[in-house]
């Protein structure tokens, strides 16, 4: 809750190679204006790390969850080879809020709901608002808990309602594997919204008549977003002590 100063690092990619260098890595196209959601995949098209990015000037700003800045930068140095690109930390901070759009900020492009962004040296104090009440209204996943580096596929995670991958801008790394799952009649798994009767820690397994049939995660206000078997997510499902079952909204 709150803004997400100390929990974002906004990393500066430079250099003169520094747009082709991220648009033959990132899941979306980087020639869109404004703040552009993306992740960088596995070659085997698992997530790794998803971020915002910003072309300010003739570079871009970074912004990642802390706890990941350090292992995204090293594994884009790993891709940087010879091209002129310079990975750093900006030294910015992450404001974040609700309602009127202060001068400078972007609205974040994964959903409305989500309001506004802005990089800065500092980041004003504002009333704590329950993001993660909002994160699962709208089913939106989070670094570390729904998206998980090495196992999750970034369109069971919605990324596609998020608009963070571009399915017509080309290559990019991990790009077959989604463009083969965009291309199925449907989808088998993925995150959904449901009803919670009760609680549940992060991570508990749930189960349809004693049988895996997923995992629920974020928790707010009696709903939940959880990965889900879609074939066996009917009627009552348990998740340890609490009782689920898919939303209707």
């Amino acid at each position: 809750m709150g803004d997400e100063a100390v929990e974002r690092t906004v990393l500066k990619i430079s250099g003169t190679d520094a747009h082709k260098f991220l648009q033959d890595l990132v899941t979306n196209n980087l020639d869109k204006e404004g703040l552009i959601y993306a992740a960088l995949l596995t070659p085997q098209g698992k997530y790794l790390f998803d971020f915002f990015l910003l072309e300010n000037d003739g570079y871009y700003l970074l912004d990642v969850k802390s706890d990941r800045a350090a292992a995204l930068a090293g594994r884009l140095t790993m891709y940087r080879l010879r091209a002129d690109v310079v990975i750093e930390d900006s030294g910015l901070q992450v404001q974040r809020g609700l309602g009127a759009t202060p001068e400078g900020a972007h609205a974040d492009p994964r959903h409305t709901a989500l309001g506004w962004r802005v990089y800065g040296a500092h980041a004003d104090e504002k009333a704590d608002i329950n993001w993660d009440a909002i994160r699962v209204a709208h089913c939106i996943p989070e670094t570390g808990i729904e998206l998980i580096p090495d196992e999750t596929y970034i369109l069971e995670a919605g990324f596609e309602r998020l608009n963070g991958v571009d399915f017509k801008k080309g290559c990019y790394v991990g790009q077959e594997i989604s463009a083969r799952m965009k291309h199925k009649t449907e989808l088998r798994k993925g995150l959904a919204l449901v009803e919670v009767n009760g609680f549940a820690p992060v991570g508990t397994p749930i189960t349809s008549d004693g049988k895996p049939a997923g995992v629920l995660y974020t928790q707010a206000d009696g709903k939940g977003i959880a990965y889900l078997r879609f074939n066996r997510a009917k009627g009552d499902l348990s998740a340890g002590e609490a009782i689920v079952h898919l939303s209707a909204a």
